[in-house]
């Protein structure tokens, strides 16, 4: 754990002379191209490690996993968007055959560990309620969708991979991602909160989750579920102020809660459901938050 502390305390400078030959890691991307997959790749390319891009469009090949010590699968259908039926079927595809796929080539060369995207998604809307790693999960679709995603991923411990599942938040980061979305309309004076606001928002700034994916690779003891958010969620309204603030500009609009459901029908529930997650398994695992605080890194995030 030292050493992954050191190579991350040192921003993005390689850390190859931090680390024996042996711990470098040939690693195998799905989601490659997408917001989190870039950064992920370039972060462990400039810690020494090896990174394959891998496309889950059709079934890969065996050979294309082939001395990979290790697969990082971030691949699916984006949950923004107006959840059609043929929409909804998509997300839940992507995910679930998606990873079935990946493991049906994993099969002949499997890796030593894979680390498995999931999402806060599982818990569904709790209210105030504080939700763990050890909290059920929700019945609605994201629920269903994120428990089946998983129950996939699981099936790689049967090959002896050991498997690590990030229930991710909303990810903030320059460039991409749910933060882009925002800022025009608040660069425009016209933002403002969600509905009532009192809805929790659980986030985590792209550096850490970066930076987590290469500690669920590194420990080699760790397994099971870990919450990929800040220590510290936050309501819309919370968050609403800090963006304003930021950027400073007001945040005097409000987008009523039934504006959102005309325009983004049934994933809207996305928009104002309320997940106070709390990363309780990270934290007792030993990894540190560089951006804990939703003030501080959104002003890090717009001054990059």
């Amino acid at each position: 754990m030292t050493a992954l502390i050191f190579a991350y305390a040192g921003n993005d400078e390689p850390a190859r002379a931090c680390l024996p030959q042996s711990e470098f890691m040939n690693i195998a991307v799905t989601g490659a191209s997408g917001f989190i997959g870039r950064r992920a790749c370039e972060f462990l390319q400039k810690r020494g490690h090896t990174t394959r891009p891998i496309s889950l469009r059709s079934v890969p090949s065996p050979d294309s996993l082939k001395g990979c010590d290790a697969i990082v699968h971030l691949a699916g259908e984006p949950v923004a968007q107006r959840w059609t039926a043929a929409a909804k079927q998509r997300i839940l595809d992507s995910r679930v055959e998606g990873t079935r796929s990946l493991l049906t080539a994993m099969r002949e060369h499997p890796p030593n560990v894979l680390v498995s995207a999931s999402a806060v998604g599982y818990y569904g809307s709790r209210g105030d309620e504080i939700l763990t790693e050890q909290s059920p999960p929700a019945s609605d679709f994201l629920g269903q969708v994120t428990t089946a995603w998983e129950h996939e991923a699981l099936e790689a411990e049967k090959l002896g991979t050991r498997v690590v599942r990030l229930r991710i938040g909303v990810v903030l980061g320059p460039g991409g991602g749910a933060l882009q979305k925002m800022l025009l309309p608040f660069r425009m004076c016209v933002g403002g909160r969600l509905g009532s606001g009192a809805q929790w928002m659980s986030w985590i700034h792209l550096e850490d989750l970066v930076a987590m994916i290469l500690f669920a690779l590194r420990e080699s003891t760790l397994r099971g579920v870990l919450n990929a958010t800040s220590p510290h969620p936050v309501t819309n309204a919370t968050f609403t102020r800090a963006l304003a603030h930021a950027l400073d500009r007001p945040a005097v609009i409000p987008m009523p809660a039934l504006a959102l459901r005309l325009l983004f029908g049934e994933m809207s529930q996305v928009l104002l459901g309320s997940q106070r997650v709390i990363p309780e398994a990270t934290l007792l695992a030993g990894f540190e938050f560089r951006y804990p605080e939703i003030g501080a890194a959104l002003i890090q995030i717009l001054s990059s």
